[in-house]
Parts: C-alpha cells; structure tokens; sequence
C-alpha cells in the first residue's frame, strides 16, 4: 500500500564507503522528515553493506537492500529501490551527493504548487570533499521530451517524481549507459513535462579530472542513446548531438 505524502529516497551503493555516511547524514538533516531511504547494495567489495547495516539500526527510517544475485549496476539497483519503495514520492540520490538541507522541503512545496509529476532542481559542482566550487547549473522552467533531447540539464540526485500522477512503468531505468537519461527521456516521450526550480540545492561530488576526460565516451553514449533508445535516424541524431555537446560543455566550464 502506497503511502500518501511518504518521500521514498532510492540510492544505489557499490563501493562507496568512503561517501556514504556523509550522504545518508545529509538525508537525515532535511528539513522535511517523512521519508525512508532505500539502500541497495549492488554487491559492494568493501565496507558499504556494513556501514548501511550501522545507520540503519540507528534510524528505522533507513531500509537497507542487497542485490541477490550478484552486480547488476545502477539502473538494477534503482529498480530494486523503486519497487521496494512505499512512498507517494520517489527520490533518487546517487552515494556520493550530498543534499542541502531543505531540499525535499522546497521541491515537495514547488511539485504542488506547479501540480507537477515531475520536478528537478539547480545543482553545484562540488570538489571531491563536497565542497561548493561556485559552479552552478541553472535549470529552465519547464522541459519537454524534445527539448529534453539536445539538454541533458537533470541531474540524478535533483529528481522528485509523483508515483500518483506517473505511471510506474516509466520510472523502471531501462539496462543501458546513462539510463538516468534515458528514464528522463521516456517520461518525457509520454507525455509529460518537466518542472525545473532554479535554486542550488543539490551538491555534486566530483573529483579533479580534465574537462576532455571520457568526453568522447560521453559522446558515444549518447548517441547510441539517440539511436537505439530514442529510434532516432543519423540525421536527426546529429543534429541533437551538436546542441547537446555545446551545452554540455559550457555546463562544465
């Protein structure tokens, strides 16, 4: 039985002791308090199960999970979450993120006031101890499936969706790289829009590297996102492709 006003906040784990704790504490400081935090583990090799176990006894709140049959990764992991979850709401926040502390509060109150499925949030760049760098992504008002296409401007850890007003297919992640996008995408493609608020309330975590670092397996998946999930031709591949690496980059300037 689906619990009305319940926030469900699904996060996938796989090695990644070294955050969670942090994360997990950011959950337990926001502002809004009915949730319950759904913590798979995705068959860690180091001390996540552990640590999860821990955090769990202290606050019934936390339900921890295990993958049953081995590594299945992030999508699988998310759905084990998502079908776990007895929440109205579902949230999802990767282990290494960190949410400011009212943000649950905020995107609750701006999904009702818009009377919005589906909303989304501004987010910071952080250094690897999840600190602010003073990057900012400014997200638009609204974002439909087409425009969804060439911006790929929501981000994982920002997401608050109505299990009330989207069906639950749609919020299955399908097996494939960027399946958080892709799950956006077929959201959208039904017919749905996305609701942004533009204020920072989300910290992503992300290590020193070079800006040109994986870009071009960033560009390989998502074009085979375009081609193979999307049924895009060549043509209009291309041509999403070329908006998309331009804001892409300017996103992470």
């Amino acid at each position: 039985m689906r619990r009305q006003g319940l926030v469900s906040i699904v996060v996938p784990v796989y090695n990644a002791a070294l955050y969670l704790e942090e994360t997990v504490r950011a959950v337990q400081r926001q502002t809004f308090e009915n949730w319950e935090l759904l913590l798979v583990d995705d068959r860690s090799a180091d001390e996540s199960g552990e640590i999860m176990r821990r955090l769990a006894a202290q606050d019934g709140r936390i339900r921890p999970l295990l993958q049953e049959e081995g590594k299945k990764g992030a999508a699988a992991a998310r759905n084990l979450g998502t079908d776990r979850a007895q929440g109205q709401y579902l949230a999802f926040l990767d282990a290494d993120d960190v949410w400011k502390e009212d943000k649950l509060e905020k995107e609750l109150a701006f999904l009702r006031e818009k009377g919005a499925g589906f909303v989304f949030c501004a987010y910071e760049f952080g250094d690897e101890a999840a600190r602010g760098t003073g990057k900012v992504v400014a997200v638009p008002e609204t974002l439909t499936y087409r425009e969804a296409l060439s911006r790929t401007v929501i981000f994982t850890s920002t997401v608050l969706l109505d299990r009330d007003r989207i069906e639950e297919s749609l919020l299955r992640m399908p097996d494939v790289r960027s399946e958080d996008t892709a799950t956006w995408w077929q959201i959208l493609r039904a017919g749905h829009v996305a609701c942004g608020l533009n204020e920072n309330l989300v910290i992503y975590r992300r290590p020193k590297q070079s800006l040109s670092s994986n870009k071009a397996a960033a560009v390989a998946r998502i074009w085979k996102l375009y081609r193979r999930q999307e049924g895009l031709n060549p043509v209009q591949s291309a041509w999403y492709l070329a908006f998309w690496a331009v804001r892409a980059t300017l996103r992470r300037l």
